[in-house]
């Protein structure tokens, strides 16, 4: 029932063209989720906005590059394997030799001079798309990578934790090999503040949803832009109108990850109308059931116009700077008591 539910929600969300906020953790593009769902789902114009990890992003980009990840048998022995510079992903296993060419290759495509600016995570991935998109032409690849997809259809990509991950662990590198030379860096207080100007923006025109795989900081992270709007800046944010979750934790545990739509009411994150009839924790692992719904809406015929939302960041960002200005002497004499 729960996987039906979850089926009829997001086909809902489709047919009445909501804007949907995609999240995206775990070890889901070495499973496979990004060829069999994810790519084709930003192609179609399903998913408007996206917030992953960096880990996700990164192992993706092995294909770019003619790299393939093997299963392996889980139990085959680690010292074994890693003698034999196997890394191991569960039961997937890629040689080393696929990190280290990868790392070659972000690093490289951030020696660009667009990168040599202060930016968020959303104009980073932006240009790393960009970048790949004309790598894949270059090369000829049977599918585009997710960061090349996305900036093909002007969807933003949002990586709450940059440093945690092997992308930016090539901005380590360049950082301390060139030092000033290398200007690129992270605004990750522009990060969260053009995360809720977009939610602020789309939801002035019209009804958005939570499509949540995998909980992690992926999933607060989007989910917090309401409290920013709400609890931070005191505007009248009525919080996602679908919620969507597929998770394998139990929700009495306390974490974030497990937390559904009616503990994240109480934050302010989704509205009531969400949690009493379009709301559903889908008590599952993501790659189990999501390719299985990914072919119901498919075959559905599922498919809409790209909403372009990177387009319109700039205009969100103002949209919001006017609000809080209106604002701003009673929320600064309430910081300074």
């Amino acid at each position: 029932r729960q996987v039906r539910t979850a089926y009829e929600l997001m086909a809902r969300c489709v047919a009445e063209n909501h804007t949907v906020f995609a999240t995206l953790s775990g070890a889901m593009t070495p499973a496979g989720l990004h060829r069999s769902c994810l790519v084709p789902m930003v192609q179609r114009g399903l998913i408007d906005v996206l917030t992953t990890t960096g880990a996700n992003l990164y192992h993706d980009a092995h294909r770019v590059i003619g790299h393939r990840i093997r299963e392996i048998a889980p139990d085959a022995g680690d010292t074994l394997l890693r003698e034999a510079r196997i890394i191991r992903i569960y039961d997937l296993g890629f040689h080393e030799n696929v990190l280290l060419e990868t790392d070659q290759l972000f690093a490289r495509l951030m020696l660009h001079d667009d990168f040599q600016r202060t930016m968020t995570t959303a104009e980073m991935h932006y240009l790393l798309g960009k970048h790949l998109a004309a790598l894949e032409k270059e090369i000829g690849v049977d599918q585009p990578c997710l960061l090349s997809a996305c900036y093909q259809a002007g969807v933003p990509i949002f990586v709450g934790a940059p440093q945690d991950g092997s992308i930016f662990l090539n901005v380590v590198k360049l950082k301390a090999l060139l030092g000033s030379e290398f200007k690129f860096q992270l605004d990750v207080a522009a990060d969260v503040h053009r995360m809720a100007a977009l939610q602020w923006w789309v939801q002035r025109r019209g009804e958005t949803a939570i499509w949540i795989l995998g909980g992690g900081v992926p999933k607060n992270y989007t989910l917090q832009g309401e409290p920013t709007l709400s609890q931070i800046f005191e505007l009248d944010a009525r919080g996602f109108d679908v919620d969507v979750q597929f998770c394998v934790d139990p929700v009495d545990n306390g974490a974030l990850s497990s937390c559904p739509a009616g503990e994240g009411h109480t934050w302010g994150k989704v509205s009531a109308d969400c949690v009493q009839y379009s709301s559903v924790y889908v008590h599952t692992d993501v790659t189990a059931v999501f390719p299985w719904i990914t072919h119901a809406l498919f075959s559905a015929g599922a498919k809409r116009a790209h909403k372009r939302l990177y387009d319109s960041l700039a205009e969100a960002e103002l949209e919001l700077n006017a609000d809080i200005a209106e604002r701003r002497d009673q929320l600064l004499a309430e910081v300074k008591g």
